[in-house]
């Protein structure tokens, strides 16, 4: 999954980016408003971490923009500053959760993990698709209850599929999903992606529907 992570300290920004990455995550990055609010306003992100206190333009204000302009990521602030009033205001400028500096890289990821399936209509770090069970939290898949070893970027590809509770998925969306913007793309990368895909998991579970993208079917149904 993609995520936005917008933080100027620079070894908080590396900290974070390396325990992301480590989880399966695909992080973009910025570390000012001015250029937090153009990404987040024009990419599609599964998630933003975003830091208050932003050279620029200040966190606050740039979720206020967002949500003004009917962008509805799941935002986690990440701030050093923790009078109850600025998190109430937080919220209700749109913030999904609020995480006060220090803080632990497992409740970060947790947070984040809840944020993101509450935005997906899931209630559990585990994902059921018929026989296919994944858990978000382990970074682990199995099929038939029989374990089933995946690369990062398959996991990264299954899980977004899964929490898109039946929706045809485009290439390009994809794409966008899994590979940074400077990675240079070739229209066949997903293609072969889903194909190992479908060698692990069952040929029948990822449904191509030609014209418009990808499915993960609920066989169990």
């Amino acid at each position: 999954m993609r995520i936005l992570l917008v933080e100027d300290d620079q070894l908080i920004s590396r900290n974070v980016r390396e325990v992301l990455e480590r989880n399966g995550y695909l992080v973009e990055q910025a570390d000012n408003g001015e250029d937090a609010w153009f990404l987040g306003d024009t990419e599609d992100y599964s998630a933003i971490i975003l830091d208050l206190g932003l050279p620029v333009m200040d966190g606050l204000s740039v979720l206020k923009r967002w949500r003004e302009n009917g962008q509805r990521v799941p935002v986690l602030i990440l701030t050093a500053r923790g009078d109850w009033a600025e998190r109430v205001e937080g919220i209700d400028a749109g913030a999904d959760d609020y995480l006060a500096k220090p803080f632990q890289m497992e409740e970060l990821l947790a947070r984040l993990r809840a944020i993101i399936r509450r935005s997906s209509g899931q209630a559990s770090s585990v994902i059921s698709v018929g026989f296919i069970r994944i858990d978000t939290r382990y970074q682990t898949v199995s099929v038939n209850a029989q374990p089933v070893k995946l690369t990062p970027m398959e996991m990264r590809c299954l899980t977004y599929l899964a929490t898109q509770d039946g929706r045809v998925v485009s290439q390009m969306e994809l794409t966008d999903q899994l590979y940074a913007q400077d990675f240079e793309r070739d229209s066949n990368s997903v293609e072969v992606l889903v194909g190992r895909l479908r060698k692990k998991l069952g040929t029948d579970i990822i449904k191509t529907k030609r014209g418009f993208g990808y499915v993960l079917e609920n066989r169990a149904e």
